[in-house]
C-alpha cells in the first residue's frame, strides 16, 4: 500500500468531525415517549443497569455503564458472548437489560433473548434498525440510526457508535437530574480523583496536630518564637495562653516587618508583635474551604481551633498541595 501524501489530512479530519456532529444532533428529535420510558424504567430499578454489546458495541457499551455507575445509577457491562457461557448469572429478575448493536440482529445478544425475556428483565435496546429482531423484541427501542458512517468504505463504525453514545449520555445525564445527583454524591464514587479530594477532604485529614503544631506562650521571647518556627517548618507559630487559647499568630511575613523596625529579636516579647485576632478555622470544614480563605486572605497558613477558641492544628499551603486539593 502506498500512501498518497498529497491528502489533505486537516480537510479530511474536519469532514468527519462535522458529519458525525450532524448524525448525533439529528437524535434530538427522537428523544420523545420511548426515551422517557427507558428512563422511567431505568430510574425505577431496584436491581443494576445491565449494559451488554459487542464488538464495537460492546466498547460503547463499556462506556454507557461506567457513566451510569459513575452518575448515580448502579451499572455494569456483560459481555453477550460470556452470558451464554455463565455470566448470565449476574443478570436477574430486578435489573434492566440495555442492549446495543447497530443492525440490532447481532447473534450473540439475539442468543441470550429468550433468556432475559424469561427472566422478566425489561429490555431496552438502541439500534440503527427499527425493524430489526432485537428492536422488536425489546421493551422499549431507541432509534440511534445514522445516514451512513463517517467512513468512506461504509465499515468501520464511527457515525453509528457516536450517535450511541450520545444516547447513552443522554439517558445518564436525565437519570442523574431526576435523581437529585450533586457534586458530593459524585466525588463519592470518584475519592481517588481532584474532585473527590475537594468535596471529601477535611481540614481534620491533613492538619499537623499534637506536637507537630508551632506554639509558644504570650509570655515567650520573639527569639524563642523563632526558634519555634524554625523547629516546625510551617512558617508561622501560634500564640497562645495556659488554657491554649489562641492569642494570635506570627509569621515570616512579621518577622520582615519586624526587621524592618530594627526591633532586637532577643529583646521583644512576641506579644507585642504577633497579629492578634487571627484567622482560623473548625477542624470539619473542607480543605477546600481552607484554601479558599488562604487565596482570599493571601495567607499561607492557617490555624485551627475548637469550638472554644483552642488551639487543635495547623496547617499550610504545602499541606494543601500534598493532599492533592490544590
Amino acid at each position: 500500500m502506498n500512501p498518497d501524501q498529497s491528502h489533505d489530512f486537516c480537510t479530511l479530519g474536519t469532514a468527519v468531525i462535522r458529519h458525525e456532529a450532524s448524525c448525533v444532533a439529528a437524535l434530538e428529535e427522537r428523544i420523545g415517549a420511548d426515551f422517557e420510558r427507558a428512563c422511567h424504567f431505568m430510574l425505577n430499578c431496584p436491581g443494576r443497569v445491565i449494559v451488554t454489546g459487542m464488538g464495537k458495541s460492546g466498547h460503547i457499551g463499556n462506556k454507557i455503564a461506567a457513566t451510569l455507575a459513575s452518575t448515580g445509577t448502579p451499572a455494569f457491562f456483560v459481555h453477550p458472548g460470556e452470558a451464554s457461557h455463565g455470566d448470565l448469572g449476574m443478570i436477574t429478575d430486578k435489573d434492566v437489560v440495555v442492549a446495543l448493536s447497530n443492525s440490532g440482529e447481532t447473534a450473540e445478544i439475539l442468543t441470550i433473548l429468550p433468556l432475559i425475556k424469561r427472566l422478566g428483565a425489561p429490555l431496552i435496546a438502541l439500534t440503527g434498525n427499527p425493524e430489526s429482531n432485537l428492536a422488536r423484541e425489546a421493551d422499549v427501542h431507541l432509534d440511534v440510526s445514522v445516514e451512513k458512517e463517517a467512513c468512506p468504505l461504509g465499515l468501520a463504525p464511527t457515525s453509528s457508535t457516536t450517535a450511541t453514545l450520545a444516547m447513552g449520555d443522554a439517558l445518564a445525564i436525565a437519570l442523574l437530574e431526576a435523581r437529585g445527583f450533586t457534586e458530593e454524591d459524585f466525588a463519592r464514587s470518584h475519592p481517588g480523583g481532584s474532585l473527590g479530594r475537594r468535596l471529601l477532604l477535611h481540614v481534620k485529614d491533613i492538619m499537623r496536630s499534637g506536637e507537630a503544631i508551632p506554639r509558644v506562650l504570650h509570655s515567650a521571647s520573639l527569639n524563642q518564637a523563632l526558634l519555634e518556627m524554625t523547629r516546625k517548618g510551617l512558617g508561622m507559630t501560634a500564640v497562645v495562653d495556659e488554657n491554649e487559647s489562641i492569642l494570635g499568630i506570627y509569621t515570616d511575613g512579621d518577622l520582615r516587618r519586624t526587621l524592618d523596625q530594627g526591633l532586637d529579636i532577643h529583646q521583644v516579647g512576641i506579644a507585642e508583635v504577633m497579629t492578634p485576632g487571627c484567622v482560623t478555622l473548625p477542624q470539619d470544614s473542607l480543605a477546600a474551604a481552607a484554601l479558599q480563605l488562604m487565596e482570599s486572605r493571601k495567607i499561607n497558613a492557617l490555624l485551627v481551633a475548637d469550638d472554644q477558641g483552642r488551639l487543635i492544628g495547623a496547617l499550610n499551603m504545602h499541606d494543601l498541595l500534598r493532599a492533592g486539593v490544590v
